[in-house]
């Protein structure tokens, strides 16, 4: 299945404030992860969707040997200078690992883009039994009022039918197959990330329907987030601002 457009055109374009705009993962979240996928060090986890890395840092500081999968040549170029993983093109429905091959598989922030049930197919093939599978999200802390209302501009510009993490819609591909992997489990892992106010604007040029959007309504939707941050009483006039996120990890096991 071809990597969805704005996913595809966006992150294409917007490797560059991907890579300035966006947080890491919390070392709680990703030692979580690494713990219930029972992968250590020097052993061979697959990433899927892999962006500019964000996660594969992390993975590959604690030992693990990381086969990082990532379709879009622009975040893929981000991935070459990272120690301990080794980039590769390809898509999360066609994965390029012979049966059984890896210790576990892990995505970021990445299997709402995926065609689900393709996905869980290729992954089925290439766990062993027992194996397990983890799905890390980051998601804003919309309790947070000046958050909330940057969501807000967020969801006024988004094209009807974009795949949303917060729908939940990505699980259907997991209700559907009983069979092939265990219940999904969960834990949430609080963190801040802390960017002056062009660094909030870079997060929000970073997501990828506004960054394949033409210039003219690119510029449209960052000029309503430059406003809000100089109007809103809890950023106007900072340099620095605690981005607030939620850090959510499913896990499941193949059957």
């Amino acid at each position: 299945m071809p990597l969805h457009d704005a996913a595809a055109r966006g992150f294409e374009a917007g490797a560059d404030a991907y890579a300035r705009g966006r947080p890491g993962y919390p070392d709680a979240a990703v030692d979580a992860a690494l713990a219930a996928l029972r992968v250590g060090p020097g052993e061979l986890l697959l990433e899927l969707g892999a962006g500019t890395g964000s996660l594969t840092r992390s993975l590959a500081e604690r030992g693990v040997r990381v086969l990082a999968l990532e379709p879009v040549a622009a975040m893929r170029r981000r991935l070459a200078g990272v120690a301990g993983a080794l980039p590769v093109a390809a898509a999360a429905e066609a994965l390029p690992v012979r049966d059984g091959g890896v210790a576990g598989a892990i995505a970021a922030t990445a299997f709402h883009w995926f065609d689900g049930p393709a996905a869980l197919r290729a992954l089925h093939r290439a766990l062993p039994p027992g194996a397990r599978l983890a799905l890390l999200w980051n998601r804003r802390d919309l309790a947070v009022d000046w958050v909330a209302r940057l969501d807000e501009i967020l969801n006024a510009a988004e094209p009807p039918g974009t795949p949303r993490y917060r729908t939940g819609r990505w699980r259907a591909a997991f209700d559907a197959a009983p069979a092939a992997f265990g219940p999904l489990h969960a834990s949430q892992h609080r963190h801040v990330h802390v960017l002056s106010p062009e660094g909030v604007v870079d997060r929000i040029a970073s997501v990828s329907y506004v960054a394949a959007m033409d210039a003219a309504g690119r510029a449209r939707v960052l000029a309503e987030v430059r406003a809000l941050l100089a109007a809103h009483p809890d950023t106007a006039g900072r340099d620095a601002l605690e981005l607030p996120y939620v850090a959510d990890l499913w896990w499941c096991e193949r059957a």
